[in-house]
């Protein structure tokens, strides 16, 4: 049987409507990740708002977020585990909306700065519940594929953002924002609960129920439900506290997970996209800057779409001038930097997040990696205009550049490859035991 053939032998629609429901999740961190760069621009200027806001203000409604993604992140790791890790994600609609309404119909730049710290903590929340649900359901085979697919959509979301505030101010761009988190909270009904959850929960029945569900009609889970209880009931001999993560045989797999969201954000993405519009005002691109943050934007989604489609073939390792004249190149150059980003370094981390961390820690584990990247995210985010200050803008590049440089050898000498493995086999490598 070919490649291609076994992996549509264990395609099923429940695992596309899962990776889909989550993705629509994944859409809305996206929109929240964006919006500052075409909504800073009208909600600065006195005839569009009733309100001030002073720079300083405008750098905390784009640091808050990832600020409070951090809070998100940590107390997300308890959420996932008592609660689950699709109701996670449902409960993540809450703090969306509020948030999403109160920038939409504030009346002061205090009431955008709650709902920018609301919507930041959903997205800490629902950007640990996907990959931990999404490893967790989806078949080893395919897990590369839909395992992308959160990453996709969430471009995709930046992109809509993008257009929106094209043609729309700050406030209409949240009414829209909010209502376009919708679809994951109906989507994710029709899901079911993550297997292994059921099983560290001691419902065995539910668990083998949910796993037949994701598979194939007619599929014969016996053998994947007895390797999956067996793994799970060797770890429940050990105790099972969050102070595990730190032994010393987990250390492997942690530190490569935290290392990878550590340079996925000092490579300045989030920088980039928080404030593609500013940065193309600086840079004097003769290319509008709105327009050129929407081809910005369309690069960094379709990198995501040649990403899904390749990683299971490549696997997961994979000074101020005058540009009169030359004005688009700082669009090209940003152009490459996505579509490297996008491909790579983008997607890769989370994905990986949720392989190679060992199901008995998985919960603590993820909710320190994904406490990391939002840490990483505010501080990128809140001092870029800082960093540009002291060394210039072509200073701050320098430095993510030296930064991608330095994790290309990471990923070279120290990140295992992963592809088509299942959880367990990953786990044994890294771990080099059972997890007793």
């Amino acid at each position: 049987m070919s490649d291609k053939s076994e992996k549509l032998s264990v395609l099923s629609l429940t695992q596309i409507v899962a990776a889909f429901g989550l993705s629509m999740c994944a859409f809305s961190i996206g929109n929240a990740a964006a919006y500052t760069s075409p909504a800073l621009p009208s909600m600065t200027n006195k005839n569009v708002t009733s309100f001030s806001v002073s720079t300083q203000e405008a750098s905390w409604v784009g640091g808050i977020m990832p600020l409070a993604g951090l809070v998100g992140g940590i107390l997300g790791g308890p959420l996932i585990m008592y609660v689950g890790r699709k109701m996670t994600a449902m409960l993540s609609f809450v703090p969306f909306f509020i948030g999403w309404t109160l920038i939409a119909f504030a009346s002061s730049v205090a009431m955008v700065l709650v709902g920018r710290g609301l919507s930041g903590f959903a997205v800490g929340v629902a950007s640990l519940a996907l990959p931990v649900y999404l490893s967790e359901a989806i078949h080893p085979l395919i897990r590369g594929i839909l395992g992308l697919m959160p990453t996709l959509i969430g471009n995709f979301g930046m992109l809509s953002c993008f257009i929106i505030g094209y043609f729309a101010n700050w406030s209409p761009l949240a009414i829209i924002s909010g209502l376009l988190c919708i679809p994951f909270l109906v989507l994710l009904f029709f899901v079911p609960e993550s297997p292994r959850w059921y099983l560290t929960k001691g419902k065995p029945e539910k668990a083998e129920s949910a796993l037949t569900r994701l598979r194939r009609k007619n599929t014969n889970v016996a053998d994947e439900f007895k390797e999956m209880t067996k793994r799970l009931a060797d770890e429940a001999e050990g105790s099972n506290t969050c102070k595990d993560i730190f032994q010393k045989k987990y250390f492997k797999p942690v530190s490569i997970a935290v290392a990878l969201m550590i340079f996925q954000q000092l490579s300045g993405i989030s920088a980039v996209i928080f404030y593609t519009v500013m940065i193309f005002n600086m840079s004097d691109s003769s290319v509008d800057s709105y327009l050129s943050t929407i081809i910005v934007g369309t690069v960094n989604f379709m990198a995501s779409l040649l990403a899904i489609f390749n990683i299971d073939h490549a696997g997961r390792k994979s000074r101020e001038m005058n540009l009169d004249g030359v004005g688009w190149v700082p669009l090209v150059c940003l152009v490459i930097y996505v579509l490297g980003f996008s491909m790579g370094f983008g997607p890769i981390p989370w994905l990986m997040m949720g392989e190679i961390l060992p199901s008995r820690i998985r919960a603590p584990a993820a909710s320190l990696v994904v406490g990391c990247n939002w840490g990483f995210t505010f501080i990128v985010t809140k001092t870029f205009q800082d960093l540009i200050d002291l060394v210039g803008a072509h200073g701050a590049f320098v430095f993510f550049c030296a930064v991608c440089i330095i994790a290309l050898v990471f990923v070279i000498f120290i990140v295992p490859e992963t592809k088509n493995k299942s959880l367990e086999q990953i786990e044994e490598e890294l771990t080099g035991g059972s997890g007793k």
